[in-house]
């Protein structure tokens, strides 16, 4: 097991464009698996392989229903709107309101290079779209609507605004 440096909000390569995988290889097994280690490590349920310093099209997302391994993702679809929080493991201690598509379609590989389809909603569509946009070194804090601080109770919020 490998635990990786997250890389933070500030640091250079999380704005940089990351390139394809060509090459399915243990080099590509490795790095699946400390992306995983490291995402576990941290309590997160999404890490991109910009986050630990490799500008590769890389993904590892799991939200509770086990771990999903994305090489070179790309949305092909999407729809709807969801508006909810959303926090990043390169950006620790800060959380925002982010609106995002509810439903999207992913293209993509798997470790050995074959290629799949994946359709997800909700919180599932958030953590593919968060993770894809580190891919195009887009973070969440370009996309927020606003920020959340610790005396925000955004629940409270969608009460306030139903009545």
């Amino acid at each position: 097991m490998a635990i990786r440096k997250i890389v933070e909000l500030g640091e250079e390569k999380l704005r940089k464009i990351s390139k394809p995988v060509d090459k399915f290889d243990l080099r590509l097994r490795i790095l699946l698996k400390d992306m995983a280690d490291t995402m576990y490590k941290a309590e997160g349920v999404g890490l991109a392989a910009p986050q630990v310093g490799i500008l590769r099209r890389v993904v590892v997302v799991d939200i509770g229903d086990g771990l999903i391994e994305m090489v070179n993702p790309e949305i092909i679809s999407f729809s709807g709107e969801q508006t909810g929080p959303e926090g990043c493991l390169s950006v620790p201690g800060r959380s925002a309101i982010v609106t995002r598509p509810n439903e999207v379609t992913v293209r993509y590989q798997d470790r050995n290079g074959d290629e799949y389809e994946a359709s997800a909603e909700g919180f599932l569509a958030r953590a593919f779209c968060h993770e894809i946009d580190h891919l195009d070194g887009v973070i969440y804090v370009d996309k927020m609507d606003r920020e959340i601080f610790d005396d925000d109770d955004y629940e409270d919020d969608e009460e306030e605004e139903e009545e």
